[in-house]
């Protein structure tokens, strides 16, 4: 049953699903509809955006840059903790939406709307993202899903809607695919990419070049890292959107950062998705080889374990979910320490740590040498042995 409303505000991105929910809106609910893009890195995306919203029905667009505040307060401490879903997904989206829904909520506030509105589909986890954020910032407002209400059943409707509006989309039948693009990654869903067997074909891909065509030679780049958080690129500083946007560029070259993934919906589903994440892929790695050099085994692995469950919080949509801040106070003291500097070596689609340094290093060379040393009594080592494998000695006599 719908509720009566006067004003929605949409999180719109101009792409296919919410270029078609303006009119939809309207007719459905006769309701005031504004809405709000979020540019969080999506760059050219973003053009003609408000000539086309307006076009469409809004009486308004907000376009809201939030890049510094995606990478300072999501991105970097999703790195930190070393959350990976599912060992590939470097979370793009995931972390994207809290931020856009949180903002949205607050346009919404500011113009006296009922009722939000967004555009993923009931069989997604964005639907998830955007509205336990909404729930967890203003739970009186109106949710608006229309995925789960019109009778729009696949995005080749969605693409004769639009025609039948004069909506002008990038979208074919025959170039169908569903993307989501930000300054930390893009992910290409649906068409010949629904069958895992697929290979994803060169044009699916819109960042990095192919690691076949990529250089020759391989390139380096130098990461300053302090406490967890990458500050410079071969010795020079940058600001945190301009690192993300320069390590892009150089890992886009070189054919690094494409992941091809089956995942596990949060809907209980599985999927096909590629992903592009360049910079991201690089900052991954240098971070955790810092990591090795800097934390003690306790504490790296029991982080581990704390990763996991920080990528399965941001995946299923809980940003704003007491544990996941918790964790965090636990992963920012983790860090205190990771501050160094991280050689990579990028070469056609792979990306690898080749040398590492800190000032709080725990490697100690003249402990661990394979040469002579005055530091480690190797005898020791018996009673360690002995004392360690007691239970299993026990277990032995006891056998017998």
């Amino acid at each position: 049953m719908k509720k009566n409303v006067s004003k929605v505000v949409l999180a719109y991105s101009g792409g296919l699903d919410t270029s078609i929910i303006i009119p939809w809106l309207k007719e459905n609910y006769n309701c005031e509809v504004i809405a709000m893009a979020a540019d969080v890195g999506q760059h050219e995306e973003l053009d003609g955006l408000e000539e086309k919203a307006l076009k469409s029905g809004a009486s308004k667009l907000y376009i809201e840059d939030l890049r510094e505040e995606f990478v300072t307060d999501f991105v970097y401490p999703t790195l930190m903790a070393g959350a990976v879903y599912e060992s590939k997904y470097l979370l793009g989206t995931s972390f994207a939406r809290p931020l856009i829904a949180r903002r949205q909520v607050e346009i919404a506030r500011r113009e006296n709307a009922d009722a939000v509105s967004h555009g993923a589909t009931g069989k997604g986890n964005d639907q998830v993202r955007f509205e336990l954020t909404y729930k967890a910032f203003a739970p009186e407002l109106t949710i608006i899903s229309p995925w789960r209400e019109w009778n729009i059943k696949s995005r080749e409707d969605a693409i004769e809607y639009a025609a039948s509006k004069n909506i002008p989309i990038a979208q074919t039948k025959e170039k169908i695919y569903s993307r989501d693009r930000n300054l930390w990654h893009i992910s290409h869903e649906g068409g010949e990419l629904e069958d895992p067997w697929n290979e994803p074909r060169e044009d699916v891909y819109m960042l990095t070049v192919s690691p076949e065509k990529a250089p020759d030679k391989p390139e380096y780049v130098e990461i300053d890292f302090e406490s967890g958080r990458p500050v410079s690129l071969d010795g020079k500083a940058y600001s945190p959107v301009a690192l993300v946007e320069k390590l892009n560029e150089i890992a886009s070259r070189n054919g690094v950062g494409r992941a091809d993934i089956v995942e596990n919906r949060l809907v209980g589903m599985k999927s096909r998705g590629v992903y592009e994440t360049p910079g991201g892929t690089v900052l991954y790695e240098a971070h955790r080889a810092l990591e090795t050099l800097t934390l003690d085994r306790d504490t790296m692995h029991y982080k581990e374990g704390v990763a996991l469950r920080y990528a399965e919080l941001v995946y299923y949509g809980k940003w704003y979910n007491p544990l996941r801040e918790a964790l965090d106070a636990f992963v920012e003291h983790t860090q205190i320490h990771v501050t160094g500097t991280v050689r990579v070596k990028l070469y056609k689609g792979n990306c690898a740590a080749v040398g590492i340094k800190s000032p709080y290093s725990l490697y100690r060379e003249d402990i661990a040498t394979f040469s002579e040393d005055e530091v480690y009594n190797q005898s020791d080592a018996e009673g360690f042995i002995n004392l360690f494998g007691l239970p299993e000695t026990v277990s032995a006599k006891f056998r017998k």
